[in-house]
């Protein structure tokens, strides 16, 4: 009867993986609402920034490459492929970017992963966090990577299931249920898949799309922005700001921001 060890693995997966979408939709459909009406209210408001849009498409981090590589692409940073950052013009164009030369340090040089992270910690990011929550177009917090993390994990109970189930019919002893009844080891298997994909398919009916960062009407601008950075080419920035760093086509400046350290001052 090892099959039944495997059953109530799925059983287990799927029942908590469920409960846990279940819980992480709840906690986020008031903030949704509300931001709905916000939405709705700036809805004929100007289309996003640049800084805008990387918040909304990748967070705080986001934010932080997309302001190294303006400043390195402008002459006022140097990123060097071994993964430091040298000031070449102290004075910052906008918050951000003196946010980036503060988080430097007064030596005006220092390894890129601890200038990004002080930088998408600065309080030039919370205030354009709270900027976009109160028009709407951001979820509070990035609540939405609780829910994000939450599909993936029904997503893998799903996939767990099925597996369980392939296991158990080549396992001895698959007979009858684990009652006696003679009920077929499948149809045990298939209860948990049916719950953990009719939890999905309401899942993307509900609270799609599953952003980490971006409200609804947040996400839709987003869209529109990302469907205008597709067909332009050339735009470092605007590419950064939709895709991230592996939009960059320059190798060394993609070292750089890889994070693959610091081994020497350059």
């Amino acid at each position: 009867m090892l099959w039944v060890l495997f059953l109530l693995v799925a059983w287990g997966a799927a029942a908590i993986s469920c409960i846990r979408l279940c819980l992480a939709a709840a906690r986020l459909a008031p903030a949704r609402s509300g931001l709905s009406r916000a939405a709705r209210r700036t809805a004929d408001g100007p289309e996003l920034t640049l800084y805008e849009t990387a918040f909304l498409a990748g967070g705080p981090h986001r934010v932080a490459d997309l302001a190294l590589v303006t400043m390195h692409l402008r002459r006022r940073l140097l990123l060097a492929h071994t993964g430091w950052a040298t000031v070449v013009d102290p004075d910052g164009r906008d918050e951000m970017e003196r946010t980036v030369i503060r988080a430097i340090g007064p030596h005006g040089q220092s390894p890129i992963p601890p200038v990004r992270a002080a930088a998408a910690a600065a309080d030039a990011v919370r205030a354009l966090a709270d900027r976009l929550v109160a028009a709407g177009l951001a979820l509070p917090g990035g609540a939405g990577t609780d829910l994000a993390s939450a599909v993936r994990a029904v997503r893998g109970a799903a996939l767990l299931v099925a597996v369980m189930g392939t296991a158990a019919l080549l396992t001895p002893g698959r007979e009858q249920g684990p009652d006696g009844s003679g009920v077929p080891v499948l149809v045990w298997f298939g209860l948990p898949l049916v719950l953990t994909l009719g939890v999905l398919a309401i899942a993307r009916m509900e609270v799609h799309p599953y952003s980490s960062w971006a409200s609804p009407a947040g996400q839709r601008l987003l869209d529109v922005r990302t469907a205008a950075a597709d067909g332009r080419e050339g735009d470092v920035l605007e590419a950064v700001a939709v895709r991230g760093v592996r939009a960059v086509a320059d190798p060394a400046l993609r070292a750089a921001l890889g994070g693959r350290g610091a081994r020497n001052v350059p």
